[in-house]
């Protein structure tokens, strides 16, 4: 059994647990908002040798409402299912990677955690230095046996809009924006049909975890990014649609924060009800 403090794990440890742990599944994350297609071709191209593919869209977003955002939780039973699918179970060490930064592998990190799987991991880096370094890679597509997943919901992961409401109104939380700067401030939104944030919400862009070469930052690093959240705040973090909030979590839960919220529908799903505070920088 692998123990850990930290969910990001070099290169280097994935190979030496590779070697030594027959437990050890990769699954390929890699993803492109703009082309839905683009990673499960790549993966299918060449990934990480016995990597399986998850893809974000299909296996975890369910489909677009009015209300939950651009991708909305699955259902339980539906992530369950698809857990099952891969093979996971108790003892799976599962190590999640993609090539994009580590936003895709991050959000399926926070799916399985919040399912209460306990062994989950994020590669640093990705595929890319993982093929330039020598690793195995080959463009076979294994099988895995299924299993029975059966979630332990960690209910304190997750949080919804009357709640981040809640907090709006009575400033009971740390809210934390990761999107870009500029849609931070409201002056730009390329993606969404309303430009703005939650008021009051500070701001950290999640690329701003990763080092000029793609690592991940040191954890003192990340200490002094996020220093101006208090360890013992509630924390609700958000971002377009849920997706590239999950590293802000990841990295905050490496530092040790205790009390860390996903708002899944995000920015998203907050303006889609009517009345909801918007704030902007706009003059």
């Amino acid at each position: 059994m692998v123990e850990s403090k930290t969910p990001i794990k070099s290169i280097e440890e994935v190979v030496n647990w590779i070697n030594g742990n027959k437990s050890v599944l990769m699954i390929d994350c890699r993803y492109k908002l703009s082309e839905p297609d683009d990673g499960f071709d790549r993966y299918k191209s060449d990934h990480i040798k016995g990597a399986l593919y998850i893809d974000l869209e299909k296996d975890l977003s369910d489909k677009v409402e009015k209300h939950g955002g651009r991708h909305p939780l699955p259902s339980i039973h539906s992530l369950e299912r698809t857990m099952g699918r891969l093979g996971i179970n108790d003892d799976t060490v599962v190590v999640a990677y993609d090539d994009e930064g580590g936003a895709f592998a991050s959000r399926l990190w926070w799916v399985l955690t919040y399912l209460g799987h306990e062994h989950v991991y994020v590669l640093d880096e990705g595929y890319t230095k993982w093929k330039s370094s020598g690793y195995a890679v080959d463009d076979v597509i294994p099988t895995y046996t299924h299993t029975q997943f059966k979630a332990n919901l960690q209910h304190e992961m997750l949080t919804t809009q009357e709640e981040v409401l809640t907090a709006v109104q009575q400033g009971n939380a740390t809210i934390l924006d990761s999107r870009e700067e500029a849609r931070y401030l409201g002056l730009v939104e390329p993606i969404d049909r309303i430009a703005g944030r939650i008021p009051g919400a500070k701001h950290a862009f999640w690329k701003g975890n990763l080092n000029e070469d793609g690592t991940w930052k040191s954890n003192k690093e990340l200490s002094e990014r996020f220093n101006m959240i208090d360890k013992k705040d509630s924390v609700i973090v958000y971002c377009g649609s849920g997706v590239t909030a999950c590293p802000n979590v990841l990295a905050l839960t490496s530092l040790g924060y205790k009390d860390v919220k996903l708002y899944a529908g995000s920015w998203s799903d907050w303006i889609t009800y009517e009345g909801r505070p918007i704030e902007t920088n706009k003059k």
